[in-house]
């Protein structure tokens, strides 16, 4: 462990001690497994490969100040994986089970959570597949259910600090009654392309505007959208819109500040008149907004004419980051502190 530069890392992956794993098999779930490769065996006629049954979920673990590891939210991840298994037709991991292999893993790979003072921390990935074999548009009667972890720093390489977004209209992310509403690797697939023309443009990503009306904001490649003004937190409201953990956290805590909170629809227009803005996900819990150029009406709405980011942004990520880590009380249950 001594070569990792700790306070250095990438958002990336690294190999780590184990995984853990769990098949479901004529209609129940096995045991949990405990594995050093970072491979898998799977039937070429996989429903996962064939007709996308899959989902993932993104959590993290900390290590704070008193050295104790802190899970954040995990129940939320469970529940919201069951929601994604009812959206793809998969058997549904009880939260129970969840919980346990999450446990599990980060124990069995302690070593590699990073310590307080890096800024660090340890990204969980739980993924969900059809592992039976099927050659008709039907669902499996078999799934694998695998989580790994890797130490990882920032998502963005400077960490908090405003970046530029950008909206194109020649892309959609989700159909308004599709899958956007669930965490399926088809929704980040249908991103790619759209995230690399935003990369070479000098953006850090694209924002869809909705694919019905093309009125309102919808959300990020990889994150939620919110604004701020007139001390309201203001967020998308939409049904192809991930219910982002991060983002209902966010929501809590700007109550907590006095502030409202509003979700609704936003339309693009009204991207005028924020005093601040920002993108927000596990990842990376906020990542502010410096403006948004709409590049095919040659317009940009700036939000921070300095580069620095708002002082609200900075107080809800604050807030958010010294809870995860335990430097702040957890009144709201949020974090399992691990034993």
């Amino acid at each position: 462990m001594e070569n990792i530069d700790w306070s250095n890392l990438a958002f990336g992956y690294m190999k780590t001690d184990c995984n853990v794993r769990c098949e479901y098999k004529n209609g129940a779930w096995g045991e949990l497994e405990v594995h050093e490769s970072e491979y898998l065996s799977l039937h070429m006629a996989a429903t996962s490969l064939h007709y996308g049954q899959e989902s993932f979920e993104g959590l993290k673990a900390f290590r704070g100040k008193d050295g104790k590891i802190r899970i954040f939210r995990m129940k939320d991840n469970a529940l919201r994986m069951q929601d994604s298994s009812a959206g793809t037709m998969m058997a549904q991991v009880p939260v129970e089970l969840f919980e346990e292999a999450v446990l599990k893993v980060v124990k069995l790979n302690e070593r590699f959570v990073p310590p307080y003072e890096s800024g660090a921390s340890l990204y969980i990935r739980p993924v969900l597949f059809g592992s039976g074999a099927q050659v008709g548009v039907k669902p499996a009667d078999e799934y694998m259910f695998i989580i790994f972890v890797t130490p990882v720093g920032p998502y963005f390489k400077g960490g908090f600090q405003t970046t530029p977004f950008v909206i194109m209209r020649e892309f959609d992310r989700s159909a308004p009654l599709g899958m956007g509403k669930y965490k399926v690797g088809g929704n980040y697939a249908a991103s790619l392309v759209a995230g690399h023309k935003a990369h070479e443009l000098g953006y850090s990503n694209i924002f869809y505007l909705d694919a019905k009306e093309k009125k309102y904001i919808d959300e990020c490649g990889a994150a939620n959208f919110f604004g701020i003004k007139d001390n309201t937190y203001i967020t998308p409201k939409s049904s192809s819109i991930l219910p982002s953990i991060t983002n209902k956290s966010l929501m809590v805590l700007a109550e907590e500040l006095g502030m409202k909170v509003e979700r609704r629809a936003i339309p693009v227009e009204e991207l005028a008149t924020f005093e601040e803005a920002g993108a927000c996900g596990t990842a990376a819990v906020i990542s502010p907004i410096e403006r948004i150029d709409d590049y095919d009406e040659h317009k940009s709405y700036v939000f921070s004419k300095d580069g620095k980011p708002g002082e609200i942004s900075a107080k809800l990520y604050n807030k958010l980051r010294a809870i995860q880590y335990g430097d702040e009380p957890d009144t709201h249950g949020w974090v399992t502190v691990m034993d």
